[in-house]
């Protein structure tokens, strides 16, 4: 069933064309995520689809029992209600129902006076609405609160406190989970992973696969993406374009699309060059003036196919350094910081070795001090107790998701060229071109930007300070998907070391080499990047389950036995250990005669001859299935000593 479609909506804000010609059909459980640059629409789109804009030009359908959930980007709960009341208030009818229902189970207590026939069509009523009452969720309805609230991160939370209370982050994150509650069967979302920790975003995208409905989703999270949605609608240059399958798949074909256009378009274009070229040699000659006419003819009635247009202009940069650091960038020992008045300290006791080239992931659940401990190292904050040693030659460069270094009074050109007077204008303007920033656009007051505008201009200043260590709180926010990529590139190329908080987990693995996990009182590293940490993180979770089981499991007592039976089990075991020690001098030999043959194989005269080479191939391959099967017999005794 079609829930929704869009046929030729167009939108415009004055002399400004937004949308043209959009296309777009939602079907019932459609997952579609619809992306493109900071700019392109994308909000504007989902406001016409959720009615809170009109539209210039088109056709718009949708049902008119359709029911729909709109989050906007910037949406927060406002209410002077708790936690609890404000979900509960979701399941109003519900509650109206219980009150009904005990108020039958009453009359049915007093039945005794009814007639048959008013007794029987009370029963059938209590019946009917029980029935209501169970499939509209009345037995569970408390029970899907507590786990929306608890995947949002509020399972610590006095359910009683009032909303008002709550910081701007943790309203959006009510809303988001009052919209999940309601199920309509059209969920619109406008950057849901906003203020979501990593844990919360895992919980999310599980969430909404199993989600009993169509999604419309604009988010700049490429890993969120690639989870939960199967369509992906681009708008560029003001149009939609639609692909299947996920947002890496999108990427995979729109490269394939613009190859497979280009070829068609210059195959055409030899063909027009020569057809053109035939009636120019061809038209003034009598005898094949006719076929020149009919060439003409041909090209006048040929469907010319445009040039392909690529990606639109992007961002170009890179980060270079002014030194080299030394081999120990920063090293930080027994480290520990409170606010005042606090009741317990941020962090204790952390302790982080950071070597030149390094790139970690700092990650941890939202409050446990992660921005808090950048600000430690940039001296920033005052510590308890601890140690900072910064390496020798190293420069930081840090980059503040606040955006705080910022003078909102300046214009981006004063912004960049005030902390390099002795640039002179021209180079200033280039730089700042590189960052998108052009011709009149360097006029810009610092205040009016976007979001995505100040973290360009951000790092137009973090790029001039050449340091050789970045320091990067939350670099990816509001960043477009193709900012990202740009950003990305430039810290692959980065030569020096990195350290970075962030949500954006696909960023994480694209940048670093290391995760750093903090909790508040010591921090644990795992040598790879996020899909690597997650498999040890599952791992250790395995690990833990199966000690639990085994501490939990009953001991089976221990048989006493006879003299006889003793002696013979004494008698298996020295049989075993002695096959064990067996095993292990055949698996060294093994290993030995391997080792040779590996040698004997890169020689010259070996690896130039095919038939010798593939003798000793043969002998390694051999050698090697014998000492898996001879391990596989180690292990096995192994379990039984």
């Amino acid at each position: 069933m079609i829930l929704m479609q869009l046929n030729g909506i167009s939108k415009s804000f004055g002399a400004e064309e937004i949308l043209a010609n959009i296309k777009i059909e939602i079907k019932d459980n459609d997952r579609v995520a619809i992306v493109g640059r900071n700019g392109a629409g994308k909000s504007t789109l989902l406001k016409i689809m959720a009615g809170e804009l009109s539209y210039d030009e088109g056709d718009f359908f949708k049902p008119k029992e359709l029911t729909f959930g709109y989050l906007s980007q910037h949406m927060t709960l406002e209410s002077g209600k708790t936690i609890w009341d404000e979900m509960i208030d979701v399941f109003a009818q519900l509650k109206l129902q219980e009150k009904q229902l005990r108020a039958l189970e009453k009359d049915m207590e007093n039945a005794s006076n009814l007639a048959g026939e008013e007794y029987e069509k009370l029963l059938k009523d209590y019946d009917k609405l029980q029935l209501a009452y169970q499939s509209g969720g009345g037995y569970t309805y408390e029970s899907d609160i507590k786990s929306v609230l608890t995947g949002l991160n509020f399972a610590d939370y006095d359910y009683n406190k009032p909303i008002m209370e709550l910081s701007g982050g943790q309203k959006t994150r009510l809303a988001l989970g009052k919209l999940l509650l309601q199920k309509p069967k059209l969920l619109i979302l406008d950057e849901p992973t906003n203020h979501l920790d990593i844990d919360t975003l895992s919980w999310l995208e599980n969430y909404l696969v199993s989600y009993p409905g169509a999604i419309v989703i604009v988010s700049h999270d490429r890993y969120f993406l690639d989870k939960t949605v199967t369509i992906v609608y681009e708008i560029a240059r003001h149009k939609t374009r639609k692909y299947h399958g996920s947002y890496s798949k999108y990427l995979e074909q729109k490269a394939l699309n613009y190859e497979q256009e280009l070829k068609e378009f210059e195959k055409q274009q030899t063909e027009i060059k020569k057809l053109e070229d035939f009636v120019q040699r061809n038209i003034v000659r009598a005898s094949t003036t006719k076929r020149a006419q009919s060439r003409r003819k041909q090209l006048e009635k040929m469907d010319r196919i445009d040039r392909p247009l690529g990606d639109e202009s992007s961002a170009s940069f890179s980060f270079q350094i002014d030194k080299r650091s030394g081999n120990d960038v920063l090293k930080i020992d027994q480290l520990s910081l409170s606010y005042e008045d606090a009741k317990e300290p941020i962090f204790s006791n952390i302790k982080l070795h950071v070597n030149r080239g390094e790139r970690i992931a700092l990650v941890g659940p939202n409050g446990v001090g992660k921005t808090t401990l950048l600000k430690a190292i940039l001296g920033t904050l005052k510590t308890d107790k601890g140690t900072i040693q910064i390496g020798t030659n190293v420069q930081i460069g840090y980059y503040d998701q606040e955006q705080g270094e910022l003078d909102s009074s300046k214009t981006i050109l004063q912004e960049l060229w005030d902390d390099y007077p002795t640039i002179n204008e021209k180079d200033i303007r280039t730089i700042l071109g590189n960052f998108l920033f052009s011709g009149e656009d360097v006029l810009k007051p610092v205040h009016t930007l976007s979001g995505g505008e100040k973290a360009r201009l951000a790092l137009a200043k973090l790029k001039m300070q050449k340091a050789n260590l970045l320091i990067l709180d939350e670099p990816t926010n509001h960043l477009d998907i193709d900012s990202k990529e740009v950003l990305e590139a430039a810290l692959n190329d980065f030569p020096g070391t990195i350290i970075f908080v962030s949500h954006d987990r696909y960023f994480i693995n694209k940048i670093a080499d290391q995760v750093a996990e903090m909790q508040r009182s010591f921090i644990t590293m795992y040598l790879g990047d996020y899909d690597y940490y997650l498999e040890k993180k599952e791992e250790e979770a395995e690990l833990e389950r199966l000690q639990i089981e085994k501490e939990s499991a009953p001991v089976p007592e221990k048989k006493k036995l006879s003299y006889k039976e003793g002696k013979q089990q004494q008698s298996e075991e020295r049989k075993i250990k002695r096959r064990i020690a067996e095993l292990e001098e055949l698996i060294e030999q093994l290993e030995v005669k391997i080792s040779q043959l590996e040698v004997e194989m890169t020689k010259p005269e070996v690896y130039q001859d095919h038939e010798k080479s593939m003798e000793l191939t043969e002998k390694v391959n051999a050698a090697k299935q014998e000492s898996e099967r001879l391990m596989e017999e180690w292990a096995g005794l192994q379990e039984e000593v």
